[in-house]
């Protein structure tokens, strides 16, 4: 627990920190890939160039300096980061590092207001929010399906819309010795024994030819099952020169018979299991684009746990190319015995907008996940309505606030 003397100031300069948060963080990846250009194997080299990570540093450590004698209260969004930060094996040996280099940075931005005592109470405050993140991820390290890094095979590959593809992919067996397999990491690891829930998501190792660096994304399951596989959804990004360094190399050159490197499924982006076997609380899936992957796997388990819930699924894209997985949840609905389905096309002039989400039940179950304006509109729309906060899961397709991706 953090000194009375640590909580005054930390609280008394939380405000400064704010000003010059992203300041401070821009000088701090600076500096700390300047000294430890390694780390740039783990923190996402495009969210870097675009700013996000600074800005997602910045608030989380922030947030949590705000709560800094309370921080159990932030035990969702710190558990949430964590699984992203075990996902991408952020070890405990790099806090050490990340604190380094946090707190030069406040010094450098800063100056001659950095006194003494207000170094010393924020080097405290963030050695005692590393020890709750390590103490959270030693957990989840414990309990992962596997160690690492583990290659997989690619056995499916298909074009699920215009700019999504769908990868099913088993683990590679140490007495493979397939060209290209990648043998150095391979496991035992029995897929009949692995438990996914849906919603979850894995993180892809890969090398690209464009980059100086390995390079690490996340993907959503869009299936809990393993009967087959593991599977996966990526979508291509072309936005800019910043963007797709993975996913065109995903959609290009990844192809059936070749290896990818996995870490264990994450994420609590989940079912709230005490609600699947009730019909008095109807369930709300809401995505656009390539944020239907997380949540066609909430609708594959609702319905094979319970079909006769009622379920409203809502999906937004751009037209109908871009429309994703569309056999795979009319395959779903069709089990399901209370549905309704709604689909908005953005090319023609079909909006989601609060308006229209005035027409859902209260009260309800609802899960949402997309781009993040996507999430912003629908989050905001639907706490304006009066659904409350604890009713609303999501999860965005985006740069979240964490220490690593």
């Amino acid at each position: 627990m953090a000194s009375p003397k640590t909580l005054e100031i930390v609280t008394a300069t939380v405000p400064v920190l704010e000003e010059h948060g992203v300041a401070i963080t821009t000088v701090f990846y600076r500096n700390m890939f300047n000294e430890h250009p390694e780390l740039l194997d783990i923190f996402n080299e495009t969210n870097q160039k675009l700013g996000r990570q600074q800005t997602a540093l910045a608030t989380t450590v922030l947030a949590a300096a705000k709560h800094l004698d309370k921080l159990a209260a932030l035990l969702p969004q710190v558990t949430q980061i964590s699984h992203k930060h075990r996902a991408l094996q952020i070890l405990p040996e790099h806090y050490p590092i990340v604190g380094k280099h946090l707190i030069g940075a406040i010094k450098e931005v800063l100056g001659e207001a950095a006194t003494d005592d207000i170094i010393d109470a924020w080097t405290e405050a963030y050695d005692e929010i590393a020890s709750v993140f390590i103490q959270i991820e030693h957990g989840m390290y414990k309990e992962a399906m596997w160690q690492g890094f583990a290659p997989f095979k690619v056995i499916k590959k298909e074009a699920v819309a215009t700019d999504i593809v769908a990868f099913t992919v088993v683990p590679v067996d140490k007495s493979e010795n397939n060209k290209g397999n990648d043998l150095a990491n391979a496991q035992e690891i029995d897929l009949s024994k692995l438990t996914l829930t849906a919603g979850q998501y894995i993180t892809v190792k890969t090398d690209p030819k464009d980059s100086d660096h390995i390079a690490l994304r996340h993907y959503s399951l869009y299936s809990a099952s393993t009967d087959t596989g593991i599977q996966f959804a990526v979508r291509r990004d072309n936005r800019n020169e910043h963007h797709g360094l993975v996913s065109n190399y995903m959609h290009d050159q990844l192809e059936v018979g070749d290896t990818v490197l996995l870490s264990a499924p994450a994420g609590d982006f989940a079912l709230n299991q005490d609600l699947v076997q009730q019909n008095d609380i109807p369930l709300v899936l809401m995505s656009a684009g390539v944020g239907v992957t997380p949540v066609l796997s909430m609708l594959e388990a609702q319905v094979l746990a319970n079909p006769k819930r009622p379920t409203i699924w809502v999906y937004a894209c751009q037209n109908v190319a871009h429309h994703a997985f569309s056999d795979q949840v009319e395959a779903l609905l069709a089990k399901a015995e209370n549905v309704e389905k709604h689909i908005f096309y953005f090319e023609s002039g079909q909006i989601l907008d609060e308006t229209w989400l005035a027409s859902l039940p209260k009260p309800a179950d609802i899960y949402v996940c997309g781009s993040m304006p996507f999430m912003e509109s629908m989050i905001d729309g639907l706490v304006a309505l009066d659904h409350g906060v604890d009713s609303v899961h999501y999860e965005p397709f985006g740069p979240k606030m964490s220490l690593g991706g």
